[in-house]
């Protein structure tokens, strides 16, 4: 299925995807699928067939979540990542046929963007890796102070957090960091000194909306 009405923005953590699609949402009498919109399906999925987003349904220390090995954390956000593209097709197929101009905040794959979306309707938005692993806590976000309080828990709490930093360093590498910014979409990058409404102007320019 390609979609017609169906704005997607991908790229890396803390360069204002989740912003824009609310923005856009707001400014084109949209619907705003922002971050992690999948989550509403995760309740009834079967545990065989999604065995990444199903694993922390029965996790019963969650210490074990964050004493995993980079190797082991890139591992699962890889398949997390291509089980949500699984989930946010089948809503997308659903809410795009409202009508109404559709802004999403996704995971799925430049691959896969290229073959159900024009090119004009895909965005890559993309901030420094090195932002999403030095200022990861400093979001309110609960998920992500509950993550600081069982790592503060651990034995060797620096330790820990030098752990999850190396988690981190891995899904938001330069290479990935690369790989999106030579996808052939059009890219923002993030930059302090641009407002965001300037964003918002660019973001609107990329997509033809202006």
């Amino acid at each position: 299925m390609r979609f017609e009405n169906v704005y997607f923005i991908n790229g890396l953590a803390y360069a204002g995807k989740s912003t824009m699609v609310r923005l856009l949402a707001r400014r084109h009498d949209g619907i705003a699928c922002g971050e992690n919109y999948h989550d509403a399906l995760l309740p009834g999925l079967d545990a065989k067939e999604f065995p990444y987003l199903s694993y922390t349904r029965e996790l019963r220390d969650w210490h074990d979540f964050i004493r995993r090995t980079p190797d082991e954390y890139e591992t699962w956000i890889k398949g997390v990542t291509k089980e949500c593209e699984i989930l946010e097709l089948r809503i997308l197929e659903d809410v795009a046929r409202q009508g109404k101009k559709v802004f999403v905040d996704t995971n799925i794959s430049v691959e896969t963007l290229k073959e159900i979306s024009d090119r004009r309707h895909v965005l890559i938005m993309l901030a420094d890796p090195e932002i999403s692993v030095r200022r990861f806590f400093e979001r309110p976000d609960r998920e992500k102070q509950f993550l600081y309080r069982l790592m503060m828990e651990e034995p060797d709490p620096r330790k820990a957090l030098d752990n999850f930093r190396e988690c981190l360093k891995r899904v938001n590498s330069r290479a990935n960091y690369d790989a999106f910014l030579n996808s052939g979409f059009r890219v923002i990058l993030r930059d302090e000194n641009r407002s965001i409404e300037e964003t918002l102007a660019l973001a609107e320019s990329a997509f033809e909306l202006r």
